[in-house]
């Protein structure tokens, strides 16, 4: 528009930016207990797949305490929703920490049925027994994630798994049993000590060589 004196000219509008769409999580939560876990998990596998689905998680996956059995319906969910799934199991060990085991293949998946076989052999009814002397005949092909004791550092967890120095000698023995496939967990519990607590367990990683990943503890799906 020309100028004439009287009045300045009207700038065009200039157009609003683009909105910049939300970066998809690269966070994927391992640590989830379906209520195939009786009295521990809340919601059932379906539930849990199409949260994850829902919160823009690219992957989940299902641990459950000493089965596998909640991982063929979220199997299901997971290719609905088409995101990935992590089958794997939650091994509450007799003599060592709780691992979440993840088979990386068909003949990996084998083994740990059949490792869970021999646990649920060996106890009662809706009970299961493994020892870590049993894991070096079924470790080929998996990947695990140590759960810590909850009260690193200060004391051991409820049901007597190992801490500190105890802790670390298991972490290094699971290490050797699954080389450059081990990691240990690492969550905030919201007691007051997070910070305290996750500088001990990135000490523990690293004496132990092993990489930390962060893990929640999940039960529901809201």
């Amino acid at each position: 528009m020309p100028f004439d004196g009287r009045s300045a000219p009207v700038p065009a509008p200039i157009p609003a930016p683009a909105p910049v769409p939300a970066p998809v999580p690269t966070y994927a939560e391992l640590q989830v207990t379906t209520n195939f876990s009786f009295l521990r998990g809340g919601s059932h596998p379906e539930e849990l797949v199409m949260r994850a689905a829902e919160l823009g998680y690219r992957a989940i996956g299902i641990a459950d305490r000493n089965t596998l059995a909640g991982v063929v319906r979220a199997h299901g969910a997971a290719k609905r929703a088409g995101i990935k799934l992590l089958v794997g199991a939650r091994l509450d060990l007799q003599d060592g920490p709780s691992l979440l085991c993840f088979p990386q293949d068909k003949p990996a998946y084998a083994r740990l049925s059949s490792l869970l076989t021999l646990g649920k052999r060996r106890a009662g009814k809706g009970d299961c027994h493994i020892r870590l002397g049993d894991l070096p005949d079924y470790a080929e092909g998996q990947c695990v994630v140590a759960l810590p004791p909850d009260g690193v550092p200060e004391c051991a967890a409820a049901n007597g798994a190992p801490a500190n120095d105890d802790f670390l000698s298991v972490l290094k023995q699971i290490a050797g049993v699954f080389p450059g496939n081990t990691w240990l967990a690492a969550s905030c519990l919201y007691r007051g000590d997070d910070a305290r607590r996750l500088d001990r367990l990135a000490g523990l990683a690293a004496a132990a060589g092993v990489p930390l990943v962060a893990a929640n503890d999940v039960h529901y799906h809201i």
